[in-house]
């Protein structure tokens, strides 16, 4: 979904690496991580990220507010991993994150039947293609 949204050059086990740089500090993604970066932002962005915990309705994420969590050289990184502009990948992460933490929980908390980085990979897979 990423790769199509954006018109990237790359498959998505190459963004799978890039949401590991960009997303995972450098390590695997984790979909933790990526709810503990928003709900640290605290505000608006705390809320947003709550409500992709929770079962209602997901509230949007806008390209800036990516930017401003994640970084814009981190962002940069991951668009030129992916030969898009930034502006197309903070898009597309916008879009992405809020799906994978919706699709990552139930009932305000992470599954912990998501089954680790390995299985996070899977989902994220799914997002990417």
């Amino acid at each position: 979904m990423l790769m199509s949204k954006m018109g990237g050059a790359g498959d998505a086990g190459t963004a799978e690496s890039a949401l590991d740089e960009v997303i995972g500090r450098g390590k695997e993604f984790d979909i933790g991580d990526v709810v503990a970066q928003f709900t640290g932002a605290g505000g608006e962005l705390g809320d947003k990220a709550q409500s992709w915990l929770g079962d209602g309705a997901n509230q949007a994420l806008s390209a800036n507010q990516v930017q401003d969590v994640i970084g814009g050289d981190k962002i940069e990184a991951f668009a030129s991993k992916l030969g898009v502009s930034p502006e197309e990948a903070s898009s597309g992460l916008s879009e992405l994150l809020p799906q994978l933490v919706d699709k990552s929980s139930r009932g305000g908390e992470l599954l912990d039947s998501v089954g680790g980085s390995g299985a996070l990979a899977g989902l994220a897979s799914k997002f990417l293609k």
